[in-house]
């Protein structure tokens, strides 16, 4: 079934630059040119809120893992945190010296990074909103950063056509991607940890490995990409275009599987909801729109289906099973490549099934580690409670 618009919120009155769910799935989060916050219910005949604070454009909402909080960036250089309540109150720090393009949330909720037209990335706690450090290796405006899943890496892209890799502990900057023909627009990290996607002003999407540093796959498109978001399965990755479409990537076939059309003018930004049943866009046509995927139901049960016949380990672990073989070996179906792919296939799948039974393995043994000293403790305390009964009795008797 193909992905189909479910909700459609008018309310802005100037370009949309970015949209967010919250994780329980029942407020949307949408920034804009015309310096307001939205923060709209999933709920029928349920009223918007509109938040009011920002001197000048809002370019970039997120809401933190909580749900209790947003965060917003704007062109007034400040960040906001606000809770989306109907009182709408915000705390404001002054973050940056240019336009804050970026703001993400660590998926502890503890930290937050923002991206600045000043050349630098920033990262500060969220709870006392006080600033941490600065990476400022960018040689110009830097309109993207993402902490990665466990939050050890920050990825972040700028004008000076390069992306660039960060260790959040050492604050180095681990690796350069300077493969882009044009800007990057926008960047984010695969659910695994394991890979990058970038959206380019060359109209091309590129994903590479963080681990080796490689391009693994490479999408050529007709126009300017702005935005994109990997399904949490992490099977599917949805693009917004200047060309006013939406795109959604198959990462196992490595191929477009859907184009849509809905927005009058470029499509800015788009973003799954967290259980990626939804996905929503904004474009600079003043809308923003919910579609509903339709097309995951199915695709889990086909991911299920493997499994049971031991070919691949599960969704996330099998796309990238098929990446690691690198973009060529995607294009190519198992049945009609040569004896000799299947072979490899085969032993990539089973190299990975091995190394997902190990991972299992280690956190098995985590567990047991846990519960050994969860039995420690208790046997601890009774013994001191059997000795204190033991005393009373003394007591008592004597």
């Amino acid at each position: 079934e193909d992905p189909s618009l479910e909700r459609h919120f008018k309310g802005h009155r100037d370009a949309i630059t970015s949209v967010d769910f919250s994780p329980n799935k029942k407020q949307l989060a949408s920034g804009s040119m015309d310096s307001c916050l939205m923060i709209w219910s999933m709920r029928p005949q349920m009223r918007a809120y509109r938040f009011v604070g920002h001197k000048d454009a809002v370019m970039c909402v997120h809401f933190a893992p909580s749900g209790h909080l947003v965060a917003s960036g704007s062109r007034d250089k400040t960040v906001r945190l606000w809770i989306p309540s109907v009182k709408g109150e915000s705390t404001v720090f002054k973050a940056h010296t240019g336009t804050v393009r970026s703001v993400h949330f660590s998926s502890d909720g503890q930290s937050l990074v923002t991206a600045s037209d000043d050349k630098t990335v920033k990262v500060w706690t969220v709870h006392r909103q006080k600033f941490l450090f600065s990476l400022s290796q960018h040689i110009n405006w830097v309109r993207c950063a993402r902490f990665s899943p466990d939050g050890r890496l920050i990825v972040s892209a700028s004008d000076d056509k390069t992306v660039k890799l960060w260790d959040k502990t050492s604050r180095e900057c681990i690796h350069s991607f300077c493969e882009h023909g044009g800007f990057v627009n926008h960047v984010d990290f695969h659910p695994s940890g394991t890979c990058i996607a970038a959206a380019g002003t060359d109209s091309t999407v590129k994903v590479w490995d963080v681990r080796m540093n490689r391009l693994l796959q490479h999408y050529q498109g007709n126009a300017v990409v702005n935005s994109l978001s990997f399904h949490p399965s992490g099977n599917y990755l949805v693009t917004a275009s200047n060309d006013s479409t939406l795109k959604i990537l198959d990462l196992l076939e490595g191929r477009l599987l859907y184009t849509l059309h809905g927005h009058q003018g470029p499509a800015t930004c788009v973003a799954f909801s967290r259980t990626g049943d939804f996905f929503a866009s904004g474009g600079s046509d003043e809308q923003v729109m919910v579609w509903k995927t339709n097309f995951d139901a199915a695709d889990y049960g086909d991911v299920l289906k493997t499994q049971k016949s031991g070919t691949s380990v599960d969704g996330t672990h099998r796309s990238l099973v098929e990446m690691n073989c690198g973009a060529h070996l995607k294009k190519t179906k198992p049945q009609d490549s040569g004896g000799n792919h299947g072979q490899q296939e085969e032993e990539i799948s089973l190299a990975n099934t091995l190394e997902h039974i190990m991972g299992q393995l280690d956190v098995l043994t985590q567990t047991v580690s846990i519960l050994e000293q969860r039995l420690t403790l208790t046997e601890d305390k009774l013994k001191e409670c059997l000795e204190n009964q033991q005393k009373i009795i003394q007591n008592k008797t004597s």
